[in-house]
């Protein structure tokens, strides 16, 4: 039997759908516990480095072998999943996901603790391939960007209170009792997804007489890959910093530890902000809005990087940080969910994520070796030069991309 399309579901001829809130918050409620799970160990670092008997630069490398294992395995896993039902995956890989939380917090050594991250990394890059494109069935092409808005709260929401509290939890009880209490979360939006996610249908029947072409030979294909490649340099620069605030809070702007979750609140709350004045002006200034907020992240991170030990510029920079990355994400996920035919979402959105995991793993892992290398007080200059080269590639390749198009249209005719 056929399963309908939520997106099509109680509408007359002729009107809009209703707006899928239920399963676009589900969604969202789904990204949260994601990305509080993949950023947990930043917020816990000394702790977890203290705990394992390692160093903090070598506890920043499971943020590497996380992403490097998603970078590896989700498009092969997307595509050998590509006919399964889609809220059937998300409720395997939200599974898998409480099942590595647990493992970390019981591991009684750092090789247990990298297993299960890669156990982890295995359902993150096949969680994104699903949950990256599911929005896009549940509402029309026209309502992209609200849709992808609502579900990047959940990403947002993560910054906001899921890492600040998980961070505060494992400093006040212990980094395992975090990790516990995430694969609790994760349960609950299990039983969440089985109740109220609506199914979708996701395969594209052909049209008769249609001859289907393989996925590489999809017109938008090229501008997927140009995509992919903007998104990697922007998280490379992004995470090679990140990765590693809570050391340069304490160790170069001299903040205490009790002042760490409050930071990384800050940072989020600020990220909210970023993502509602997303939803406002996003739509209607796509491109100018991914300009205009990368370019912001450079000049704040540069300005933290200037003046460390000043404590409110180093506030103000991390607010204006938050907001101007906030809804940065979003913006990149609905241009990939535009410029992606519907055949290929699903893959496309596979490769989105290996693009995004790649600019984690590597950001860590570049960030990790200057740490190592020159210290913490340089990685805010790194962070501003690679986001402000990510800048300069989208502003080419979007020349390069309206060229194309312009041929194309001129072939056409």
């Amino acid at each position: 039997m056929t399963v309908p399309s939520a997106s099509s579901s109680r509408a007359q001829p002729g009107e809009a759908p209703p707006f899928p809130w239920v399963g676009l918050l589900i969604l969202s409620g789904a990204i949260f516990v994601c990305v509080t799970s993949e950023f947990l160990p930043t917020g816990l670092l000394p702790d977890l480095a203290e705990g394992l008997g390692v160093t903090q630069a070598q506890v920043g490398l499971l943020v590497t072998v996380y992403a490097g294992t998603v970078v590896l395995s989700a498009p092969l896993l997307t595509a050998l999943t590509r006919r399964f039902p889609r809220k059937g995956l998300v409720v395997v890989v939200l599974s898998v996901f409480a099942v590595s939380n647990i493992i970390v917090a019981v591991a009684p050594t750092f090789a247990v603790v990298v297993l299960a991250r890669v156990l982890g990394g295995l359902a993150h890059g096949l969680f994104w391939a699903v949950v990256g494109a599911y929005a896009s069935y549940l509402v029309p092409k026209a309502q992209l960007a609200r849709a992808v808005a609502v579900t990047s709260a959940g990403a947002t929401t993560a910054f906001v209170l899921g890492v600040p509290l998980g961070t505060a939890l494992g400093h006040a009880l212990g980094w395992q009792l975090a990790f516990v209490v995430m694969a609790v979360a994760i349960i609950i939006l299990i039983v969440l997804v089985l109740l109220f996610l609506p199914p979708v249908r996701h395969v594209t029947d052909l049209r008769t007489g249609e001859i289907a072409l393989p996925g590489r030979k999809d017109p938008s294909v090229f501008g997927v890959a140009v995509l992919c490649a903007i998104v990697a340099v922007i998280m490379v620069g992004q995470n090679l910093f990140y990765t590693y605030i809570v050391p340069y809070y304490t160790d170069v702007s001299g903040f205490g530890d009790d002042s760490v979750a409050i930071l990384l609140f800050v940072y989020g709350g600020a990220g909210a902000i970023g993502l509602v004045l997303v939803g406002v002006v996003g739509a209607r200034y796509p491109k100018a809005s991914l300009i205009g907020s990368f370019s912001m992240v450079a000049i704040a991170v540069a300005v933290m990087g200037f003046f460390p030990q000043q404590t409110w510029v180093v506030i103000g920079a991390l607010i204006v940080w938050g907001i101007a990355f906030g809804g940065g994400p979003a913006l990149l996920q609905t241009r990939m969910l535009h410029t992606a035919s519907v055949r290929i979402r699903d893959i496309a959105s596979a490769w989105f994520t290996v693009a995004f995991n790649v600019g984690i793993g590597g950001g860590a892992f570049i960030g990790g070796l200057i740490f190592s290398g020159y210290g913490l007080g340089v990685l805010p200059f790194v962070e501003a030069a690679v986001v402000a080269a990510g800048v300069i590639l989208i502003v080419v390749t979007d020349r390069v991309m309206h060229r194309r198009h312009l041929a194309a249209a001129a072939r056409a005719h």
